[in-house]
């Protein structure tokens, strides 16, 4: 079979730049990003043209954060894509490589992400299941310190975008994917559940962790661009939106309570 011929939009560096301007994206500011190469079209230079191009707008004193999460660095006995047979689970406990900022990838992030996290001068976080990876002026600031037993709350680099006015910028993904709301699921009364992974230095560790799930966050999404103010606007074939962290978790923070059932009910994140 003959390969397909490309599908537009052409999308270039300078023309990625020029529409994050144009969408409000400021020179010096601090930047979570959460995106999908795929819906951009066809981006001449793929994955680094992007990172280019966010750099590009940001300038020498912005910083550009994503999620470099490594959710397979978890216990087998809660994989569900796919699950693995329970008489393999000790074994693969056993066996699971410790994490390592320098060499673990990102799973499930996109190719962006994975990018960022393997860009000259990149920084990542020390949490192995939640970790956030950084480029720029307060890179060093968003990721150091991230608790072992805190993958997104207080002592996590959400916090850290939260006191530095981050803005979340997301292109060509919906809020399902917004982290932000994770923060929220902490200032929330509600349980903590075991969570396993391999230790430091080998073997396994079981650490408590609140709960926290991404269950109906695209509803929430839905309720805080009707409610509060995001910028929308083309980013190549796909929408882009923008709009400050601290308002997406203030939101969260009352419309979860109220819209979803108890945390509890969601004991551990899919993987």
């Amino acid at each position: 079979m003959p390969t397909p011929a490309p599908t537009g939009p052409l999308v270039t560096r300078d023309t990625l730049s020029t529409q994050l301007r144009a969408l409000g994206v400021e020179t010096g500011e601090t930047l979570l990003v959460h995106s999908s190469l795929s819906s951009l079209g066809w981006v001449c230079g793929g994955a680094v043209a992007v990172v280019q191009a966010l750099l590009d707008v940001l300038g020498p004193h912005g910083t550009l954060a994503v999620p470099a999460q490594s959710g397979d660095l978890s216990d087998p006995a809660h994989w569900t894509s796919p699950p693995v047979p329970r008489e393999w689970w000790e074994r693969i406990r056993a066996n699971l490589p410790e994490y390592d900022p320098a060499i673990t990838p990102s799973v499930g992030m996109g190719v962006i992400p994975e990018t960022v996290r393997t860009w000259p001068g990149a920084l990542r976080s020390a949490h192995p299941h939640t970790s956030f990876a950084a480029l720029g002026r307060h890179a060093a600031r968003l990721t150091d310190g991230h608790a072992h037993d805190c993958r997104l709350g207080e002592r996590s680099p959400l916090a850290r975008l939260e006191e530095l006015s981050a803005r979340v910028l997301m292109l060509g993904t919906g809020y399902a994917t917004c982290t932000a709301f994770h923060l929220a699921e902490y200032r929330i009364p509600g349980p903590r559940v075991p969570v396993g992974r391999p230790a430091p230095g080998g073997g396994w560790e079981v650490l408590s962790e609140v709960s926290i799930s991404s269950e109906r966050f695209d509803e929430l999404g839905h309720d805080f661009e009707r409610d509060r103010p995001v910028t929308r606007g083309p980013a190549g074939a796909a929408r882009a939106r923008l709009f400050p962290l601290a308002a997406a978790v203030a939101y969260a923070e009352h419309w979860l309570p109220t819209h979803r059932p108890r945390a509890d009910e969601f004991q551990h994140p899919p993987v």
